[in-house]
């Protein structure tokens, strides 16, 4: 089999390229390893960027995220038992985000490309990608128990970080930059309605918090726990008395999360994880292939998404005029916002996790950090810019 474009991974970042492709009449073909109900239920981010919401509307994939996504003008930061929201908007230019979660973003993406798209194929197994820097890189995978090959001009891997594609990319060539974090999250589904209407960041003394949801009668909650946690150590009564203990207001006493059945259960490591180039030859890396970020900042799927923008306009260059100067420039145009974006998610993260071997002299450092969002706007409006998502251009 051959096509233009060869696309390993069926998650979000490959489903919005190759809906893209398929808009600026590119082909392509998607190899996911996994099969279709798995992609669709695996748990993973909940907040969408203004510039991301666009680039689904513009793929043709936003009929249902403006149907049922939620707006979100801003967040509420508590700390030393005090409140303080943050207003999008009015900091960053009118820009806003959406909680949409990744598994229905994904499931929109995917009745797309089953209806108008190239083909998709669900438990294809990729073993190698050869002739990285050749004319014709060839993909190699198993599909339905057959050895097969796909012969591309150019191959794009959304594979995560563990994925097939990130090996065409030579280790003397390749160099990954890293930073583990002392702690993980707990994180639960629960089917409560959600106390706030936007997300809640918690620092506190008994470490981070977080409340976020995932529909109207949903709730998505977060707990920093210790690197090694069991899930299964943890009651689900522990865990509401661990959220309300640390979401404690002064100004609000009785304040309290409105709790529900526990449906999901698990534990999230953190780290931060860039890999120079993200180009070598033909092969293009995309999302998780490249860079991993803590989820603090919400900008996981955000980064795969700008990615894939990129990447979708220098392959529409390419097919209009011939030229591949932006497919050239890729790497470097990327890495640019995907360490700003490190940098805002090891920036949240550090700001309100309490490290184990913190001082007071840290923790009074963070609270100075909290207090200055709080009562300088240019501060604010640096947080409401990042979180928002930095323009594409």
């Amino acid at each position: 089999m051959r096509t233009t474009v060869g696309i390993i991974g069926g998650g979000p970042s490959g489903l919005l390229l190759a809906r893209l492709l398929h808009r600026a009449g590119i082909d392509s073909v998607v190899l996911e390893s996994r099969d279709r109900s798995y992609v669709e239920q695996r748990q993973r981010a909940g907040i969408l960027e203004q510039a991301t919401v666009d680039a689904l509307r513009a793929a043709g994939a936003g009929e249902r995220l403006d149907r049922e996504g939620i707006v979100h003008d801003g967040i509420e930061l508590r700390y030393g038992r005090r409140a303080h929201r943050v207003d999008f908007p009015s900091l960053a230019g009118g820009r806003r985000v959406w909680v949409y979660a990744q598994t229905e973003v994904v499931k929109d993406l995917i009745a797309l490309q089953l209806a108008e798209g190239g083909p998709l194929f669900f438990g294809a197994e990729v073993h190698a990608v050869e002739g990285a820097d050749t004319g014709q890189p060839v993909i190699r995978y198993t599909h339905e128990g057959r050895e097969q090959t796909l012969t591309c001009d150019y191959v794009v891997g959304c594979d995560g970080f563990h994925g097939v594609a990130r090996n065409a990319v030579p280790e003397q060539v390749r160099a990954t930059y890293e930073r583990t974090y002392p702690y993980s999250w707990l994180g639960i589904l629960a089917e409560a309605p959600p106390v706030h209407d936007e997300l809640i960041y918690a620092h506190s003394d008994r470490g981070f918090a977080l409340a976020s949801m995932r529909s109207p009668q949903v709730s998505r909650l977060y707990l920093q726990v210790p690197n090694g946690t069991d899930p299964a150590d943890w009651s689900d009564e522990r865990i509401w008395d661990e959220l309300d203990a640390r979401f404690a207001l002064d100004a609000d006493p009785e304040w309290r999360l409105k709790r529900g059945p526990v449906t999901a259960k698990s534990v999230l490591p953190m780290r931060s994880s860039v890999t120079e180039p993200m180009r070598y030859g033909r092969v293009f890396l995309a999302g998780d292939a490249a860079h991993i970020v803590p989820p603090t900042g919400a900008k996981g799927l955000n980064l795969a998404a700008a990615d894939v923008i990129v990447l979708a306009r220098a392959f529409g260059r390419w097919r209009s005029s011939g030229s591949v100067e932006l497919l050239d420039a890729y790497s470097d145009t990327c890495l640019r916002r995907v360490w700003r974006a490190e940098h805002f998610s090891y920036f949240m993260t550090t700001t309100l996790h309490t490290d184990p071997a913190q001082s007071g002299f840290d923790t009074r450092l963070q609270l100075s950090q909290l207090d200055r969002i709080a009562t300088s706007p240019h501060a604010a409006a640096e947080l409401a810019e990042n979180y928002t998502g930095l323009p594409l251009d």
